[in-house]
């Protein structure tokens, strides 16, 4: 029974995302439908998605039909450019199209990107009004240093503050394009100058290298930069597994750790990456139960049954200790319509800037088409807060596609805005021939560069890959008490 439920909630969940995908389709391609009719065009077809229609009904005229690739849509207009080659319409007329002005062709294109701005507006008013959760991580007090990666080489330590990257300030750690993450991501060059804050020493600048972790496939997309840091956290204990190291020291679960000999721990990855470093010594760790701290004495010790958390590593010395995520308090934030619209579109010029620099990590790989888009409606609708974190994904949409559709490429709204321009310059219509062979070369780049994003989008995991485990490894960790109670004696 449980499994069924479960499939009925991911068939439900998807199907939201279909329904949530074509809104914002049919809005877009709503506006040029509208402004045609108001302009007094002749339209053949108003069609959500591309391909040879799976349904379709004529009414006054007018095929209205769902296409087989879920992707885009469109509305035939014959007097616009050429497009039959591309959509499908109607070559074999028995008398020509009275030609449209430039002014017409420029108002139709440009009411699809105007009708997607619009529904971003409504959403981001919804929103403002309603609220938004904040998922900015506002600390910037580094709470991890990976061994051996770009950072720990130039020196970042636990408990750095950094205030700027590359000159420019950051707010936070992650969840925003000013945020520490997103300026390593989106940075230039061959290195990264960090601006930190060190506690007893004072503000210094550290020039940082950065990796980027690559695909182990051509059909999964490389990562993007990193320099190999986390956020500063408290460690709070949320388990402690039976006969471990933990359990026999006498922590216990909801017990925060606050230092290991006198170091302050500064996150779950920095107190794990002490323990690894101290197999088989007595660690003084202080903790705080309750209103109370204590000092505790513990060991890192291998699992005596071998144990291991990645099968392609050595068994490693831990404690038998989970941790458990720190009480979350949601803040609803409520940013002016001004403020959202203003913020996405900032996100899609620095993208589109960083496709376009060489020395950039942005590349096309990290776009994505309607399958990456539809895994992030499927998490959103899994998570908290969905309607409204969803509401921010329209904001967030609907203002990347009206930017996208008014670049000045042929088949695309700026595309026809430019070539109605262009006609009206010559005072003549431009040569049917040579636009079909335009947009017919760029329908096939287009088509090649969605094929290729959706190709990376499908074969990639937004949540990593777990690695493997061997069937014959243990499947949790296991210390012998004698073991445990000789090692503790002789230290």
């Amino acid at each position: 029974m449980e499994n069924f439920l479960t499939i009925l909630k991911t068939i439900g969940l998807i199907l939201a995302v279909i329904f949530s995908f074509n809104v914002i389709i049919f809005v877009h391609e709503l506006g040029h439908f509208l402004a045609a009719r108001w302009r007094g065009l002749e339209v053949e077809r108003f069609q959500i998605w591309f391909g040879k229609p799976i349904w379709k009904k004529t009414i006054n005229g007018v095929q209205y039909g769902l296409g087989t690739i879920p992707a885009g849509g469109f509305v035939a207009l014959p007097q616009m450019a050429p497009m039959e080659s591309i959509e499908g319409g109607n070559t074999d007329r028995e008398k020509p199209l009275p030609p449209i002005s430039p002014l017409d062709k420029i108002i139709v294109a440009f009411a699809g990107p105007l009708f997607s701005f619009l529904l971003a507006v409504v959403a981001a008013i919804v929103l403002w009004q309603v609220g938004k959760p904040k998922d900015l991580i506002d600390t910037q007090i580094v709470g991890y240093v990976a061994p051996e990666m770009p950072a720990a080489t130039a020196g970042v330590l636990p408990g750095d503050k950094i205030l700027k990257i590359n000159g420019e300030d950051v707010k936070g750690f992650a969840g925003s394009l000013d945020s520490i993450s997103e300026r390593v991501v989106f940075s230039k060059g061959d290195s990264i100058t960090l601006t930190v804050d060190r506690p007893g020493v004072g503000v210094m600048d550290i020039e940082c290298g950065f990796f980027v972790p690559e695909a182990k496939s051509f059909l999964k997309r490389d990562g993007v930069r990193q320099i190999g840091i986390g956020p500063y956290g408290p460690v709070i204990v949320g388990s402690l597994m039976k006969g471990g190291p933990a359990e026999y020291s006498g922590f216990r679960v909801g017990d925060r750790v606050l230092s290991v000999e006198g170091i302050e721990v500064a996150s779950t990855p920095h107190f794990s990456s002490i323990l690894r470093e101290n197999e088989g010594k007595l660690l003084t760790v202080e903790v705080k139960r309750g209103d109370e701290e204590l000092t505790l004495k513990t060991m890192p010790l291998v699992p005596s049954n071998g144990y291991k958390l990645n099968p392609t590593q050595d068994p490693l010395p831990m404690i038998g200790m989970g941790f458990a995520p720190p009480e979350k308090v949601t803040e609803l934030l409520h940013p002016s319509p001004w403020e959202q619209i203003s913020a996405t579109s900032r996100m899609m010029f620095v993208t589109i800037d960083g496709l376009f620099s060489k020395d950039s990590g942005i590349k096309v790989e990290h776009l994505s088409g309607p399958v990456g888009i539809g895994k992030v409606k499927y998490h959103i609708f899994q998570g908290e807060y969905p309607l409204r974190k969803m509401l921010y994904f329209w904001v967030l949409f609907n203002v990347n596609l009206a930017i996208f559709n008014l670049l000045p490429f042929p088949v695309l709204d700026g595309g026809h805005i430019t070539m109605a321009v262009a006609e009206a310059i010559r005072k003549k219509p431009l040569n049917t021939r040579f636009l079909e062979v335009i947009q017919t070369g760029f329908v096939v780049v287009l088509l090649s560069v969605f094929v290729y994003v959706t190709m990376k989008d499908s074969f990639t995991s937004f949540t990593g890959e777990a690695p493997e485990r061997d069937p014959n490894s243990p499947e949790l960790p296991i210390w012998n008490k004698e073991d445990l109670e000789k090692a503790f004696g002789q230290a």
